[in-house]
Order: structure tokens, then C-alpha cells, then sequence
């Protein structure tokens, strides 16, 4: 089972619902909205999309097949940005 994590260089604000994600290493950031910043939030612990399917239907009223689609997109955008890498 592939386990996602937030680099060890990223650093993740709130405001208010969104969030503002900081590469200390890439010296960039980037916002977030809320389900995004929730996502990086729970990845400061290795997990599978399972687990973050779970997490994103706990705080937000979506189904799990949304929660999951919307979850695949952003973790392969924050992949490419180097913001959370596979275990």
C-alpha cells in the first residue's frame, strides 16, 4: 500500500479555512483551501489515500468516491511540487 507524507521541508499555516504551505528547501509556497490544507495537515504522519479518504469525510459532508477523486488529483499535483512524497 503505497503511504503518502509532507516533505520534511514543508511548512503548513492555517488561515482561517485555507492554508499557506512553505518548501523551506525550494524557497516557495503555495495556498491551499481548506480540504487541501486538512489533507497536509494529516500527512504530518504517513498515510494512504484510504486514510485521508477518511479523514477528508470525517471534516467535510462529501462521499467517499468525491473525497477520493479530489484527494488522487491534489496529491499528484503536491508530488510534482514537491510538497509530500510516497513512502
Amino acid at each position: 500500500m503505497i503511504r503518502y507524507r509532507r516533505h520534511a521541508d514543508l511548512r503548513l499555516t492555517r488561515l482561517d479555512e485555507d492554508g499557506v504551505a512553505l518548501h523551506l528547501g525550494e524557497r516557495k509556497y503555495v495556498t491551499v483551501n481548506g480540504t487541501g490544507a486538512t489533507v497536509l495537515e494529516a500527512l504530518e504522519a504517513p498515510k494512504s489515500v484510504d486514510e485521508l479518504v477518511a479523514v477528508v469525510c470525517a471534516a467535510y459532508e462529501v462521499n467517499a468516491e468525491t473525497a477520493r477523486e479530489t484527494i488522487e488529483a491534489f496529491l499528484a499535483e503536491c508530488e510534482r511540487a514537491k510538497l509530500v512524497e510516497r513512502e
